[in-house]
């Protein structure tokens, strides 16, 4: 099909364009896109402020965990340490009962033989009782002369004597930072 066309007339109209009804302008769709984008934008801004206060929350909470785990490694330390030298202190108490023990099997296998059981020597870590203040077993017999029965005399006993220092199998071990750690000697 042809068309006839005026010659005065123009093919293209170059001027404004009538708004259709229900279609919108190019300008008001330009808004539109944009508002779009800055709202997308300011989530994405607020969304990166939230994710580096939460990293950076999570690295200080990491950080807390460090300090917790050489904490519990310094608890450890003290309660081994507590533990040996309690472990030391029994093995201590152990020699001194076989030994009594032993004393004690000495004197019953004696007293079994008919001999009589002579106490050589005081048990190791026995206090020794000791008759009213510094007496002698001089005076203690001229006392005993005199007419006063020990067994009247109320006993008065020394003083418990300091247990001996630290353990020569343990190593004391001081960092710089002032703790204190104990070390086993093999």
């Amino acid at each position: 099909m042809t068309m006839i066309s005026e010659p005065d007339v123009p093919a293209i109209e170059l001027g404004h364009r009538e708004t259709v009804p229900g279609k919108p302008s190019r300008a008001r769709m330009i808004g539109v896109i944009a508002v779009g984008a800055l709202l997308v934008t300011a989530i994405n801004v607020t969304a990166a402020v939230y994710l580096y206060r939460g990293v950076n929350d999570l690295k200080t909470i990491e950080a807390r965990l460090d300090q917790l785990g050489q904490f519990e490694q310094r608890i450890g330390a003290r309660i081994d340490t507590v533990n040996n030298g309690f472990q030391s202190r029994f093995e201590t108490l152990d020699r001194q009962l076989q030994a009594n023990f032993g004393q004690i099997n000495g004197n019953v296998a004696r007293l079994e033989q008919g001999q009589p059981a002579a106490a050589s020597a005081p048990a190791p870590g026995a206090p020794e009782p000791s008759m009213l203040g510094n007496t002698t077993v001089a005076d203690a017999s001229a006392a005993y002369e005199g007419g006063a029965d020990p067994a009247d005399a109320q006993p008065s006993f020394k003083r418990k004597v300091a247990p001996p220092g630290p353990n020569p199998s343990y190593q004391r071990i001081q960092q710089p930072d002032g703790k204190v750690y104990y070390k086993k000697i093999n």
